[in-house]
């Protein structure tokens, strides 16, 4: 069959298996193409990836192989395709970062299991051991709106609300190029205590213990998960609303983390990463408007950075500085603690040119003044769609399979 996009109220239900395939060895060559770059710094020899399928998560599993030609073991949640339905972007990306792992004789292993259990953290241990490695680097790169709880069973959701006060702010129809006013009620505390359980830090802390009871955390491992604080106009929505409950929680783990397993030398990171099309982006309010225009402007300026591009610059520039006497040295970070890789968004300038356009956008400029088609084109991609070399209009089974093909 021909695969075309099929979205509904702004979520894509399907995915192209050679357009994620051809994306993600997109991504392995933009490492590639900087491998020297990567030669001289002390970097991981065994990482594991907890959410390694898509956006961050799956460009630190890449840079991590073949950037520094770690082994690493990756672990995510995703549903296969069938002969007659897709699976999830990340199945066949996860399959594709197989084959070219195979391909250039890099050691890996991908578990598709619910990373919030306790039978993947087990997995975790045992596929070290079975590969003969210690971690050295783990990060931590869930994205899920829900966790079951591994001592209780219970579900825990959680919500992109407000705290306090009920939200209302313009944002846009990436689709359809529609300003509106979105808005949200706030939270209950209830809704509020759920998505800190599933966004916040107790599952990252119960890796690390895991990991450190079952002997296969090296000594002097890096640990770090991603964050993310964005401009004052999204913090009623984001940062200081239940995400940002959660990130706090976040950050107060790694910090935790550091001091209980201060004689093993880990070293516990939140990093803050840059604004990027995921495929919730388009349903948080606010985040399309204020994304396509950041793009527009930072493209302008030639200072504009996808996920890979990201964890490029995090990993050569923030987590493995090469100290003047030898090793790693400390990165450097903010008065809270967090690395910033978020720098170029954040600049005063570009800032101000962002608000700016904003205050003026209309859906008669909304084009000239935003990257509406650069946000649209992110979002597909990230199911395998408007990703250039793929023919769209070629027959494909939806079962094709990247790992089996090469």
């Amino acid at each position: 069959m021909t695969l075309k996009p099929m979205v509904r109220n702004n979520i894509c239900i399907n995915a192209h298996p050679q357009g994620c395939e051809r994306e993600t060895l997109r991504q392995v060559d933009y490492i590639r193409a900087r491998r020297h770059a990567y030669a001289q710094l002390p970097g991981p020899k065994a990482a594991l990836v907890i959410g390694a399928s898509t956006g961050y998560g799956l460009a630190s599993r890449i840079a991590a192989a073949f950037g520094f030609g770690a082994a690493t073991v990756g672990f995510s949640f995703e549903k296969a395709p069938s002969a007659t339905k897709t699976g999830t972007p990340g199945w066949y990306n996860n399959r594709a970062f197989e084959a070219a792992s195979r391909d250039a004789g890099i050691p890996s292993r991908t578990i598709d299991q619910d990373a919030f259990s306790r039978e993947a953290k087990e997995a975790a241990v045992a596929a070290a051991r079975e590969l003969g490695i210690r971690y050295d680097l783990v990060v931590y790169s869930l994205a899920s709106p829900v966790r079951t709880d591994p001592e209780t069973g219970k579900l825990w959701k959680s919500v992109i609300k407000p705290l306090g006060s009920a939200y209302r702010g313009r944002t846009v129809d990436a689709f359809t190029g529609r300003l509106f006013e979105a808005s949200a009620e706030p939270a209950t505390e209830e809704e509020a205590t759920e998505t800190v359980k599933v966004m916040g830090g107790e599952d990252w802390a119960l890796w690390i213990d895991a990991l450190r009871s079952g002997g296969v955390l090296a000594p002097e491992a890096i640990t770090v998960a991603y964050s993310y604080v964005g401009p004052a106009l999204s913090w009623p929505i984001y940062r200081d609303g239940t995400i940002g409950r959660a990130k706090a929680h976040l950050e107060a783990t790694a910090k935790n983390l550091s001091a209980r397993y201060a004689t093993d030398g880990l070293s516990a990171y939140v990093s803050i990463d840059k604004a990027v099309v995921t495929r919730a982006s388009a349903v948080i309010p606010v985040i399309p408007l204020y994304v396509s225009t950041l793009f527009k402007v930072m493209k302008e300026r030639g200072s504009h950075e996808d996920c890979i591009a990201q964890i490029d610059r995090l990993y050569r520039e923030r987590l493995y500085i090469a100290a003047p006497g030898g090793g790693r040295a400390e990165p450097p970070r903010d008065a809270e603690g967090r690395i910033r890789i978020d720098e170029l968004e954040m600049s005063p300038g570009v800032q101000a040119e962002v608000e700016a356009r904003m205050a003026h956008i209309t859906e008669e400029n909304l084009r000239e003044l935003a990257d509406l088609d650069g946000f649209r084109g992110d979002f597909l991609r990230a199911h395998g769609f408007e990703v250039p070399g793929v023919d769209y209009e070629a027959e494909i089974a939806p079962d094709y399979d990247p790992l089996a093909r090469r």
